[in-house]
């Protein structure tokens, strides 16, 4: 093999010093980012000149299109900022909106979960946490008022449809009403005993207490208070016109009598063994959640009881109707959803896990 043999046969040599410029036209894409070390290079450390007319126009085509130089990653707006190639000068003067700059001018990336520190009023971290400080997530959060007053934990808060007045009942055994505009505490019932839940329907306001319902009329500001239960009562809603309350052993249900002004015992639903913690009306019917595990369909014209679920394997918390479905949320951290079948009964259509399940205390 001759290396020797004149300039003819030694052109790739020749041409990678770069001495013979007219042999490769094509523009350093290291000297455009302003990042070329070589030197000499091979490729141009300058525009090419094109010439005028449609050959200029042709080139300049052929260039952005990406068989030339690689123009098309400088002028397309695409690939500006952090993707483009930047030159040892490059200062970026534009603010970053993709976190929050923490200590140290890091960013702080928020999590979807909730601080459990936090939770417990003791997360030392603050704004610099990235698990959130909030129950809800998303635009157009902000806080009004913190209300305080209370002595222990909430067990009940409504806000009775038409009124500028907030209820909220406690654990402390008191019930407390604030001023939904200025966020003040506008008077103190000492109720003895713990309150277990609060619901509003109409104008009655309805709490339930260890072996009592009381109910207010808020606009008249009657008292009632309705016997019965015996222990807590932990939920209450009302359908066909009657009031149902789970209590400690079953499902208790009053009607008002508007002729003698008062609430009337109405049934008794029983077929629970545990305490009823839970209760939702929908599509004519009751449904109820229990520490028993399992879920009752009673019928809202017979109260009779039409179906036991039991797929559960723990206390049902919470159950909600939606569309066509019925949600259940148990302590076994899962939510189920059921939907009927061909034959009227619930059966179960999708189950979600959740990792993490907030108890009580």
């Amino acid at each position: 093999m001759d290396l020797d043999g004149g300039a003819g046969n030694n052109k790739r040599v020749f041409n990678r010093h770069g001495t013979d410029s007219s042999k490769n036209q094509k523009v350093c894409f290291h000297w455009r980012a302003g990042k070329c070390t070589r030197f000499p290079c091979s490729f141009l450390h300058s525009e090419p000149s094109h010439p005028s007319g449609s050959a200029a126009a042709a080139s300049s085509s052929s260039t952005a299109n990406g068989s030339g130089a690689p123009k098309r990653f400088a002028d397309d707006s695409r690939f500006s900022g952090s993707a483009q190639r930047r030159g040892p000068n490059f200062k970026n003067n534009h603010n970053n909106s993709w976190g929050r700059m923490g200590a140290n001018n890091k960013v702080v990336r928020k999590t979807e979960k909730v601080c459990n520190y936090w939770v417990q009023g003791n997360c030392t971290f603050g704004d610099k946490c990235r698990f959130l400080h909030s129950w809800s997530l998303g635009e157009g959060f902000s806080m009004l008022n913190h209300l305080d007053g209370h002595q222990k934990l909430l067990s009940g808060i409504v806000l009775p449809a038409g009124m500028d007045k907030l209820f909220t009942g406690s654990k402390d055994e008191t019930l407390r009403a604030w001023d939904a505009n200025s966020g003040q505490c506008t008077g103190v019932i000492n109720l003895g005993g713990e309150v277990g839940c609060m619901i509003s329907e109409g104008l009655w306001l309805f709490v339930g207490i260890p072996n009592a319902v009381k109910a207010w009329n808020t606009q008249t500001n009657q008292e009632f208070s309705l016997s019965g239960p015996a222990g807590q009562v932990y939920a209450m809603i009302v359908g066909n016109g009657l009031l149902f309350a789970g209590t400690q052993e079953g499902i208790l249900a009053w009607k008002f009598n508007a002729v003698t002004n008062s609430f009337e015992p109405a049934a008794s639903l029983k077929g629970h063994t545990l305490p009823v913690v839970s209760l939702m009306v929908g599509a004519n019917r009751l449904y109820s959640g229990s520490m028993d595990h399992s879920i009752k369909v009673w019928s809202l014209e017979t109260l009779q009881c039409l179906q036991t679920l039991t797929e559960h394997t723990n206390v049902v918390m919470s159950l909600l109707c939606w569309d066509q479905f019925l949600l259940s949320c148990s302590l076994d951290q899962t939510i189920k959803v059921w939907v009927a079948s061909e034959n009227g009964n619930l059966e179960v259509t999708y189950t979600h896990n959740e990792e993490h399940v907030l108890r009580e205390g």
